[in-house]
């Protein structure tokens, strides 16, 4: 059985799968994380619509979330519809998805190498590492493990055309790549592994002096489609760059965030699903020292005779760079789900440098496979305890803030996660130390106002959603001050300025529905009867809740439409979990 090629690669992908799988099923059981899930699912209109033409549209037209990548928010809609916002079936199709990609790089590799068990290894370190789980765990980093999928049939259609040059070959490549980039840009740089990869193991290429132009003209339409991407990358992300940073900073930061990869990779300990980034206060000496290092081992992989030396230390290398910090992007330093294609590089360099050296110095054939059974069942044990932190928010933050510093998003979201339960006060306290971690902090600034709010303490509440306008340029935080604001005004009587407030919301945001429902209160309040059933109705159907649906059937009972006010009546108790404490809600918002 193990000597027959075809049998022995069915096995070991079945027992890659089997593995992969097994390891990550628990994460099955996980909620939806309160970051990022909220605006790629919960709470976005166009995906909880499921997979209709009107979502398809948004999805090529739309930079929302600072990307452009409508093939991540097709699947996510497409999740919907399958499962509804059941969190366990995103859950799995990452699962699923992983487990894809952990069988495409096994086969490409053992197709170019012709060396099986060293592809094994590096498809099983692959599929088990706990850097990787921040990818598979988290449903909004969809577009990691799909981009990767075409990644990956791209690099196979190359192998391929390779094989034989045609120009249907060609276009396959440059269709799975450009499939590739709009489920995320992070594989812009795949024009410039591909020419690693003519190097080794294709060996298109003699030695790296030798290069031929030709392989480099022929991948002008890939260099093409990758500066189309990243202008549409730029363009979207334009509101979300951090440019405060000097450039020197961000290269003090890049070169320690290298050496940080490359010990993740070894010694995956501490990981986070957030690393703040340190901004001024980045260490020059740490930094020199690893750019340094970086250097040597450019030097020792240039100097190296071992074809893979060179490929895989230029491909961690160069993976990297859209991903560093360069252009950065957000408050993070580096991410672990930035480390999924990279340490690719990393692994081919261990598992064939290793296999070279058990061969050089002739160790018995059983002592490299124990080394590699014991690495890959520590990192499988490692990820399993890795994954066991994502399955909850509140396991999950309060695992980052032990294992980092300063870490205000992390504070946030914790203090969401105790929200969530219930526990205010709980709460209040994280959001004030992320307040005094980072003062210019807008969702800690929302949510003390939302802790005023509650407690009654309206002019406070206000005075904190006033600075948000100068705190962020996130529609989605504006939009949540002002309508916050709203049911200040609202709760004061005072329904001119709530109006003012709902619609200056609508006008920023024209899909809030608790801002219609906010238009609807005032209105009714007002009289207005009709224009409250619009809005009631506009909001029901952004986002169907028992609340909304009761509102609406008040305000259409008023108006004598007995039989819409019924089925409205039936649509609330029908998707209600507590139809009479969302009776009681009604009556507190409409009490005089």
């Amino acid at each position: 059985m193990f000597h027959d090629p075809s049998r022995l690669r069915l096995i070991l992908c079945l027992m890659l799968a089997l593995v992969t799988i097994v390891l990550y099923n628990p994460i099955s059981h996980a909620p939806f994380l309160n970051y990022d899930d909220n605006s790629y699912v919960t709470e976005n209109f166009h995906v909880r619509a499921g997979l209709t033409w009107n979502t398809v549209v948004w999805a090529f037209t739309t930079n929302a979330e600072s990307n452009w990548h409508p093939l991540t928010w097709i699947s996510h809609a497409l999740d919907v519809q399958l499962f509804g916002l059941n969190p366990a079936g995103p859950h799995y199709v990452n699962v699923l998805l992983h487990a894809t990609n952990v069988l495409l790089l096994f086969l490409i590799l053992e197709a170019a190498t012709k060396f099986t068990w060293r592809s094994f290894v590096v498809a099983a370190l692959f599929a088990v590492h706990p850097i990787n789980v921040e990818s598979v765990a988290w449903i909004a980093e969809r577009k990691n493990v799909l981009s990767m999928l075409f990644f990956l049939c791209a690099i196979a259609a190359y192998g391929w055309y390779a094989r034989k040059p045609a120009i249907g070959r060609y276009v396959v490549v440059a269709v799975c790549f450009a499939l590739g980039l709009m489920a995320k840009p992070q594989v812009i740089t795949l024009p410039f592994l591909l020419l690693l990869l003519d190097y080794w193991p294709l060996e298109r290429i003699a030695t790296p002096q030798s290069f031929p132009i030709g392989l480099f003209l022929e991948k002008i339409p890939l260099f093409l489609l990758a500066a189309g991407s990243a202008w549409m990358t730029m363009k979207a992300q334009a509101g979300a760059m951090h440019v405060e940073y000097p450039l020197t900073v961000r290269l003090e930061n890049a070169a320690i965030s290298y050496l940080k990869y490359i010990g993740d990779a070894f010694w995956p300990a501490g990981l986070a699903a957030l690393y703040p980034h340190p901004g001024l206060s980045v260490n020059a000496l740490h930094a020199l020292l690893a750019a340094l290092a970086l250097a040597v081992i450019t030097l020792l992989a240039i100097l190296s005779w071992h074809r893979y030396f060179f490929v895989g230390w230029l491909w961690f290398l160069g993976a990297l760079v859209p991903m560093i910090g360069l252009v950065q992007v957000g408050v993070q330093a580096r991410a672990d789900r930035y480390a999924y294609i990279p340490l690719l590089g990393i692994f081919v360099v261990a598992c064939w440098g290793s296999a070279d050296l058990f061969k050089k110095l002739r160790v018995p054939a059983a002592v490299p496979v124990v080394v590699a059974g014991i690495a890959i069942i520590a990192l499988a044990v490692s990820a399993h305890r890795q994954i066991a932190y994502w399955k909850d928010n509140l396991t999950l933050w309060t695992h980052t803030l032990e294992v980092t510093h300063n870490n205000f998003l992390a504070e946030d979201s914790l203090a969401t996660a105790l929200v969530a339960q219930g526990s205010m006060d709980d709460a209040a306290t994280h959001f004030e130390a992320a307040i005094k971690i980072n003062p210019s902090d807008p969702i800690a600034t929302i949510n003390l106002g939302v802790y005023d709010q509650l407690h009654q303490n309206y002019s406070a509440a206000v005075a904190r959603y006033e600075t948000i306008p100068r705190l962020t340029q996130n529609p989605r935080l504006r939009a949540r001050a002002l309508t916050n604001q709203g049911y200040v005004y609202y709760s004061l009587k005072n329904y001119d300025r709530a109006q003012q407030s709902f619609a200056a919301t609508v006008q920023e945001s024209p899909e809030n529905p608790q801002a219609l429902l906010g238009l609807g209160l005032v209105a009714q309040m007002s009289g207005q009867w009709q224009e409250a059933v619009e809005n009631y109705a506009r909001a029901v159907r952004l986002s169907p809740s028992d609340v909304g649906y009761l509102l609406l059937a008040q305000a259409l009972e008023h108006q004598g439409r007995g039989d819409d006010a019924k089925a409205a009546q039936a649509a609330a108790e029908q998707i209600s979990r507590n139809v009479g404490a969302a009776s009681s809600q009604v009556q507190r918002l409409l009490a005089p």
